[in-house]
C-alpha cells in the first residue's frame, strides 16, 4: 500500500506530548490496517496527508507582496491535505479514531502527527492568519465548522494530552466564535448549495460544538436562525439531487439540521411536509446513490462524498423518529445502500478523493452526528 508516498515524516514529538503512550517514530512504516476495521484505512489516509504540503489549493486573499508565501508558512498547523478545511477535518479524523478505538494500531502514529501540528506556536500563527484584515469570510462556514468540531472532539476527552491540544486550539476557537456571532445576524438567507458554502451542514456541526462546550448564546443564535430559515420549508425537491458536484444533500442536510432544533412531535410534523415522498414500504430504491465515473476528477469525486453524507443524514433523520414510524425502514434501507457504495469508494488511489473522503467515512461509521 503506497498511501504514505510524499508525506512529510519528520515530526519531533516531545516526551510530554507522548507520555504515557509510546512515541511513534515517523521514519518507520505505519502498521498495516486490520482487515475487519475500516477506520484503520481511514486513519492511514489522514496520516498520509496532514503533513503533505503539495499539491495544494489555498483560499488566500493577498493584501501585499508579503502575503505571497507557501501554505506551510501561512497556516503551519493546517497546511496539508490539499486545502485548509480538509487538513482540519483530517486532524479531526485522527482525534476521533483515538477516542473511539483506543487500541488502534495507528495510535502512536496519530499522536505523533497531532503533536507535530497542534503546538502553541503553530496555533498562534493560525490565529494571526485568521485575524488579519480581509479574511473575515475565510473558510466560512464549512472549514470553521469543522474546526469547531475538532475542538468539540478534544473537549470531550479527559486524556491530559488531548486536553493540552484543546487548550492550544482555544484562541482560534474564540476568534471563530466571535466571527460567527457577528456574521449570523447579517445572514438574511440560507445557502442551499451542495458544497462548502451550504449553511445547513455547518449549522449542525456548530450546534453540536456549542452544546458540547456549553455556549448557550451561540447555540441559541444558531437554533433561532435555523428555525427562521427553514421552519416554513415544504416539498424539498429531492428528485433534483444530486447536482454534478455535490458532496452534501441540500434537502437531507436541512432535515438533519432541523431534527437537532425541534422536539420529536414538531419534527414529525415538519418532516411530513418537507419530505412528503419518503416511502413507508421499507424500500431503498427511492434514493439512488450518486455515480462517479472519474474518481481522479476533484469535482466529480464529490459524489462519493454525497453518498457518505447522505448515509449519515438518513440515519440521523431515522433516529429522530419514533420506533414505530413507518418511514424509518425506508430511511435506513437507503442509508445502508449509500453507506456501502460510499465506503467502497474510499481508497488511496487518487489524491482527489483520498485527502478528504476518509473524514466523511469516519463521521459516518463512528456515528459522530448521532
Amino acid at each position: 500500500m503506497a498511501v504514505l508516498a510524499g508525506c512529510d515524516q519528520t515530526a519531533e514529538v516531545s516526551a510530554a506530548a507522548a507520555t504515557p503512550h509510546e512515541v511513534f517514530s515517523e521514519a518507520a512504516p505505519l502498521p498495516e490496517p486490520r482487515a475487519d476495521v475500516v477506520e484503520d484505512r481511514f486513519a492511514r489516509l489522514a496520516l498520509s496527508c496532514v503533513h503533505q504540503e503539495y499539491p495544494n489549493k489555498i483560499s488566500h486573499v493577498l493584501q501585499s507582496d508579503e502575503d505571497a508565501q507557501t501554505p506551510r508558512e501561512l497556516t503551519p498547523a493546517f497546511y496539508g491535505c490539499f486545502d485548509w478545511h480538509s487538513s482540519v477535518h483530517g486532524h479531526w479524523l485522527l482525534v476521533r479514531i483515538l477516542k473511539t478505538d483506543p487500541s488502534t494500531p495507528m495510535g502512536s502514529a496519530i499522536r505523533a502527527a497531532l503533536a507535530k501540528s497542534l503546538t502553541p506556536e503553530n496555533m498562534e500563527a493560525e490565529l494571526d492568519y485568521y485575524t488579519q484584515p480581509g479574511r473575515g469570510s475565510f473558510e466560512r462556514p464549512y472549514g470553521i465548522a469543522w474546526y469547531l468540531q475538532l475542538v468539540a472532539e478534544l473537549d470531550e476527552s479527559d486524556d491530559p494530552v488531548l486536553q493540552a491540544w484543546r487548550s492550544n486550539l482555544a484562541p482560534l476557537e474564540q476568534a471563530i466564535v466571535e466571527q460567527v456571532t457577528g456574521w449570523l445576524p447579517n445572514l438574511v438567507y440560507p445557502v442551499r448549495l451542495g458544497t462548502h458554502n451550504q449553511t445547513a451542514f455547518a449549522f449542525g456541526l456548530i450546534i453540536d460544538y456549542a452544546r458540547q462546550v456549553g455556549d448557550q448564546d451561540l447555540e441559541g443564535l444558531l437554533v433561532g436562525k435555523a428555525r427562521a430559515f427553514h421552519l416554513a420549508d415544504v416539498d424539498c425537491p429531492l428528485a433534483y439531487e444530486p447536482s454534478g458536484e455535490d458532496f452534501l444533500s441540500p434537502c437531507l442536510m436541512e432535515a438533519d439540521l432541523m431534527r437537532r432544533v425541534m422536539d420529536q412531535a414538531e419534527f414529525l410534523a415538519w418532516l411530513s411536509t418537507f419530505l412528503p415522498t419518503i416511502p413507508t414500504d421499507g424500500s431503498a430504491e427511492w434514493l439512488a446513490p450518486g455515480i462517479v465515473k472519474d474518481a481522479a476528477d476533484g469535482k466529480l469525486v464529490h459524489l462519493d462524498g454525497v453518498n457518505l453524507s447522505r448515509a449519515w443524514a438518513l440515519e440521523g433523520i431515522a433516529r429522530a423518529l419514533p420506533a414505530d414510524d413507518a418511514r424509518r425502514a425506508s430511511l435506513l434501507a437507503a442509508a445502508d445502500v449509500h453507506r456501502e457504495v460510499g465506503i467502497a469508494a474510499v481508497s488511496d488511489e487518487h489524491y482527489s478523493g483520498s485527502h478528504w473522503l476518509g473524514s466523511f467515512a469516519t463521521y459516518l461509521t463512528t456515528q459522530r452526528g448521532l
